[in-house]
């Protein structure tokens, strides 16, 4: 381990450097130019990492970022992991291994099963396999005694038949990673603006005049956003972020494909950063509001009147609620000097191009819903909403994560999308809610012998509280994960435990009518084709649209759904999607005239498209904790060398952090209160109800971060979030916000 100086820039040739020294690690050098160049490319590969849109002028020298490479490294890797590998290795001592390790072992090419009792995973055929999941899913009490998880990288073309396999199975139980992560923003957006997606384009960007940026690290999760970010500075823009930690690439961005970051000159970004305290925004969001409606009474021109008489309800309640608020008791809250939030208030004063950026920072809380819908607010109050270089940006992670919920993946569709699959299917899919991630895993736990399902991902590093979600996983009479690379949850397996390989991204898919293309939808609404250039380790492989119609076919038959004939020629699903989902219409035609298409958004043009037909200005609280004087606020955060629950290496490059991920990021003053010894091990515990839950072994590290906080690593450090811990409404866990106490052995 070896801990230095974080540092003050992203991305140049150190970023290149890594990338190509990750890539070549994992490929050949044939080989990674093969799945480099189409990367992100018209017509190309598009990167199973972030949904960040492509611009529409592609560089020749390469349309991707360093982690971006690291994922196609890590899916396109050339090792690979058949029976002999599950007959050397048991599960336990898989157990033992780290997560690094276990997505480095190379692809997964053979079917593998394994029962209760058994040391390692067996192989068996695909017909074997199929036919054991039918036979099991048929044998159910209920419908809803069956669980389908989805990851949000799968295509448009896979989630849409998972979905339509299950709703004609019986079941609305159709979870997926966007309950973990942005749900909260789209319940706030659907109840505010009518839509649960974002309203920017990005070329917005480049005619904004501030930028804000909540809770986020672009630098790491989404960096080719860096370069939209240094082309609106070079148009004018202003950009501030809110962020407890610094991150380097809010800093300054060093481009790889420019004379200035070559040289290490770069781009300034952040013109103004503003560290607050976690989970603390609403409390900043307030004071804003509270200046802007002051400073407004004297020129009224600050807000924006008509857009708020015209296209706004809920505006008195709103002011009210603002009005009532202690101005001096809401800064003490953030930690910020009141000389840096007038700063931002005099830039909103004069300024109504404003896009708002945020990503889990701020949707990862019991009070999430109410951190957007306050942003919401704002923008409101500044008519920025509808207008060209203004909007609302919830910025996604995994690559078609956003499109999965349009083909239909959610445990609460509504009555419009059913009715719409009852006539075009003739059948009369299930109304009642499903379960969504939380509930899933308390109802696994309660009531053994569930059957679970996952396409894509890696359910349990995900998910919180990862001893009770790994005994809710063991209950489950079968289990079945289909993936592309072995991860943690293979290993905490029900009665019956399945894993079914598939291809990926970068794989060619060929189907009886030849060569397939599929499609993915990216953050900002855009949806585009995607199919991969290499071939995949052995033909024993199979898609993931494959997958599912051999085990519907199998479980519901071929009445209403001709499984087979979709799997034949994925134009053939395509047209089906055009039928059932609205924005779809000639999807066929419009992917051959173009490639790419944008989805309806309403209140991109002023149209919302709410229960009232306006939007809406909301009453928010404050978050509301009751913290110790030996407790300190914890919020879990990712590595550089990370993708979601996908690690990539021990390091965390720009924070400066070397060869470990058992940390703690902690203020120096805190260190001091709390008589703790940076040489010495710490164990992070907490209590909530009865129940102790504890992560041991973490390093300190004395950090820049506010006082009262402390950021640790996920999924490391997930066993320390309740399941009981989530947000009011959207029921997203609450990994950005846990108290927790620290305890060092004398």
């Amino acid at each position: 381990m070896r801990i230095t100086q974080p540092s003050k820039s992203a991305a140049g040739l150190k970023a290149v450097f890594h990338s190509m020294r990750m890539a070549l690690k994992s490929m050949s050098l044939v080989k990674t130019w093969k799945v480099l160049a189409p990367l992100n490319q018209k017509g190309g590969t598009d990167c199973p990492g972030c949904a960040w849109p492509d611009p529409d002028h592609r560089s020749n020298l390469g349309e991707f970022c360093e982690n971006g490479v690291k994922a196609i490294a890590e899916e396109a890797i050339e090792r690979s992991i058949g029976a002999s590998f599950f007959s050397k290795y048991s599960i336990n001592s898989l157990r033992n291994q780290s997560d690094y390790w276990l997505g480095q072992q190379g692809r997964l090419v053979t079917p593998m099963m394994v029962r209760k009792g058994e040391k390692n995973y067996t192989s068996i055929s695909w017909d074997e396999a199929f036919d054991l999941i039918a036979s099991h899913l048929n044998q159910r009490l209920s419908p809803d005694d069956a669980i389908f998880y989805t990851s949000g990288r799968t295509s448009n073309e896979a989630a849409f038949l998972y979905q339509l396999f299950i709703r004609i199975f019986g079941t609305n139980n159709l979870p997926d990673c966007s309950n973990m992560c942005h749900e909260s923003s789209g319940v706030a957006l659907n109840h505010t603006l009518g839509i649960g997606k974002g309203t920017v384009k990005l070329e917005d960007f480049y005619h904004a005049e501030l930028i804000l940026i909540f809770g986020q690290n672009p630098g790491t999760n989404h960096p080719r956003m860096l370069s939209a970010l240094e082309k609106a500075k070079k148009h004018g823009a202003k950009v501030v972020v809110i962020n407890p930690l610094k991150e380097a690439g809010l800093l300054k961005f060093n481009n790889p494909q420019a004379v200035s970051g070559i040289l290490g000159q770069g781009t300034d970004l952040a013109d103004l950063y503003l560290q607050v305290k976690i989970n603390e925004d609403v409390a900043l969001l307030k004071i804003l509001l509270m200046r802007l409606i002051e400073k407004a009474e004297k020129s009224p021109k600050i807000i924006d009147q008509d857009f708020i008489a015209q296209k706004t309800e809920g505006f008195e309640a709103f002011i009210n609620k603002i009005k009532s608020q202690d101005y001096h008791s809401l800064v003490a809250r953030t930690g910020l000097e009141v000389s840096q939030i007038e700063v931002l208030i005099d830039w909103l004063s004069r300024k109504d191009k404003i896009i708002a950026c945020w990503a889990m920072g701020l949707t990862q809380h019991v009070n999430a819903v109410d951190n957007i819908q306050e942003i919401v607010n704002l923008l409101l109050l500044k008519g920025s909403i509808g207008k060209v270089g203004a909007g609302t940006c919830p910025v996604r992670g995994h690559s078609n994560v956003q499109g999965d919920r349009t083909m239909g993946v959610w445990e609460k569709p509504s009555k419009q999308f059913l009715d719409t699959l009852a006539t075009t299917f003739g059948f009369e899919p299930p109304r009642k809610h499903g379960v969504d991630v939380v509930q899933a895993i308390a109802l696994m736990h309660k009531e053994p012998g569930k059957y679970f399902i996952s396409l894509g991902g890696n359910f349990l590093s995900a998910a919180p509280d990862t001893d009770f979600t790994t005994q809710a996983l063991e209950q489950t009479q079968l289990s079945v994960h289909i993936s592309t690379k072995l991860n943690r949850s293979h290993l905490h397996h029900g009665e019956i435990g399945l894993i079914l390989p598939c291809l990926g991204r970068t794989d060619t898919i060929i189907e009886k009518s030849g060569p397939q293309t599929l499609t993915v939808e990216n953050s900002m609404g855009t949806v585009h084709t995607t199919r991969g250039f290499v071939k995949s380790h052995t033909d024993r492989l199979l898609s993931e649209p494959h997958i599912i119609a051999q085990i519907a076919s199998r479980t519901i038959g071929n009445d209403i759904v001709d499984w087979h004939a979709l799997i034949d020629d994925y134009d053939r699903i395509r047209t089906l999607i055009s039928k059932a989902v609205n924005g779809f219409e000639s999807f066929n035609e419009k992917l051959k005239k173009d490639g790419i298409f944008d989805l309806p958004n309403g209140p991109r043009n002023q149209q919302f498209t709410t229960d009232i037909g306006k939007a809406r200005f909301t009453v928010n609280e404050l978050p509301n904790y009751q913290i110790d004087p030996d407790e300190l606020l914890m919020m879990t955060i990712r590595s550089h060398d990370q993708f979601n629950t996908t690690i990539y290496g021990l390091d965390d490059r720009y924070r400066g952090i070397y060869g470990t991920r058992k940390i703690v990021l902690m203020n120096k003053t805190d260190i001091k209160k709390h008589d703790l010894d940076t040489a010495s091990p710490v164990t992070v515990y907490n209590f909530y109800g009865d129940k102790r839950r504890e992560v041991s072994g973490l390093k300190i590290v004395a950090y820049n971060i506010p006082k009262g906080c402390i950021a640790t690593y996920f999924p490391e450090c997930n066993a320390l979030i309740p399941l009981e811990l989530k947000a009011r409404k959207s029921n997203t866990p609450s990994s950005k916000s846990v108290k927790v106490r620290l305890l060092q052995k004398a």
